[in-house]
C-alpha cells in the first residue's frame, strides 16, 4: 500500500471518528458553570445546552465550572468565530489557582480570512509551563461544532480532537519532573482579544470593524473526580459514568494516529525549539511522548 493510500485511509478514519464523536455528549450550563465576566456578551440558550460568547472592543466573555476536579475526562463541542478572526483567542482549559498552579490549555488562535486557525496547547505543572505544541486542524472549525477533549489521569494527559489524539504529556515524576496531580482544577472557557501575540506573533491585529465576534460552546461532558482546595483528591471515588479514563492510554492504533496527525498537522513543538532553550531542551523531550 502506498503512503498516499495510507494517508487517505487515515483521513477518512478521522472524518468518521469526528461524526461519531459529535453525537456523544450532554451537559447543562446552569447546573455546572458560573459566569466569570462579559455580562450580556455571554448568552445561555437552549435551556442551558448552548452558550455563546461575544467579543467587542470593550470586553470579551468567559465562564468557569462551579466545581474543581482532580483527574477526569472533559469534553466540549465548540464552533469558532468565522471570517477575519485575527487577534482573537477562544479557549477551553483547566486550571488551579495560585503562583504554583497547574494548567492544561487548549487555545484557538484566530487568523485572517482564509488562513487556518492554530490550536495552541500547553501544560503547566507546579507553575512551570513553556510546553507548547501547536496544530493546524484538518477541518474548518468555524463551519460546524467539533469535539475537543482532555483526558487527565495520574499517568498522562491526552489531548483529543473529535476523538483522535493529537498530544500526550506523560507523568515523568520518576525523573524528578513535575506533573499535575495534587491540585484540583476548574474548567474555564473564555473569548478575548490577544492581538499582541495571538496571530502571526502579533503582526496581524484585530480588525474591530468585524466586531462583535462570536464563539459557541455546547455539550460539555464532565466525567471526573471532584476535588477541593482543602482536600483535592478526597472525592475521587465519586466519579460518575464510565471510569475508563482513569487508566486510559493509547493502543497501537492510537499511537499510529497520533504520530500521523503530528507529522501532518503540528506546526510548532517546544521540544525542537533550541533557540528558546539555549541551555538545552527540557528533559522530557528525550523521552517517548506517546
Amino acid at each position: 500500500m502506498s503512503s498516499h493510500q495510507v494517508s487517505l485511509m487515515f483521513f477518512i478514519s478521522l472524518i468518521i471518528t469526528s461524526l461519531m464523536a459529535m453525537a456523544a455528549l450532554a451537559g447543562n450550563f446552569y447546573q455546572d458553570f458560573d459566569i466569570m465576566f462579559g455580562d450580556q456578551r455571554l448568552k445561555i440558550l437552549e435551556e442551558g445546552k448552548l452558550v455563546t460568547l461575544s467579543l467587542d472592543k470593550v470586553s470579551g466573555a468567559g465562564f468557569q465550572s462551579k466545581n474543581g476536579y482532580i483527574f477526569g475526562r472533559f469534553d466540549v463541542q465548540m464552533k469558532m468565530p468565522p471570517g477575519n478572526s485575527a487577534g482573537t483567542v477562544t479557549t477551553f482549559y483547566l486550571s488551579s489557582s495560585g503562583p504554583n498552579h497547574d494548567e492544561i490549555d487548549l487555545e484557538f488562535l484566530g487568523n485572517s480570512t482564509g488562513e487556518p486557525y492554530t490550536l495552541h496547547t500547553n501544560v503547566y505543572a507546579q507553575g512551570q509551563g513553556s510546553k507548547e505544541q501547536q496544530f493546524h486542524l484538518w477541518f474548518d472549525p468555524t463551519k460546524d461544532f467539533h469535539t475537543y477533549s482532555v483526558v487527565w489521569n495520574s499517568k498522562r494527559i491526552i489531548f483529543l480532537v473529535d476523538g483522535s489524539p493529537i498530544r500526550v504529556f506523560n507523568n515523568l515524576e520518576s525523573l524528578g519532573l513535575p506533573f499535575p496531580k495534587n491540585q484540583s482544577m476548574k474548567i474555564y472557557a473564555t473569548f478575548w482579544n490577544a492581538d499582541d501575540w495571538a496571530t502571526q506573533g502579533g503582526r496581524v491585529k484585530t480588525d474591530w470593524s468585524h466586531a462583535p465576534f462570536s464563539a459557541s460552546y455546547r455539550n460539555f461532558n464532565i466525567n471526573a473526580c471532584l476535588g477541593s482546595e482543602e482536600s483535592p483528591s478526597s472525592s475521587c471515588s465519586t466519579s460518575t459514568n464510565s471510569s475508563a479514563w482513569q487508566n486510559q492510554g493509547l493502543n497501537a492504533a492510537g499511537r499510529n494516529r497520533l504520530r500521523w496527525l503530528q507529522r501532518k498537522f503540528m506546526v510548532y513543538d517546544y521540544c525542537t525549539d533550541r533557540p528558546k532553550f539555549p541551555k538545552g531542551l527540557p528533559r522530557e523531550c528525550k523521552h517517548s511522548r506517546v
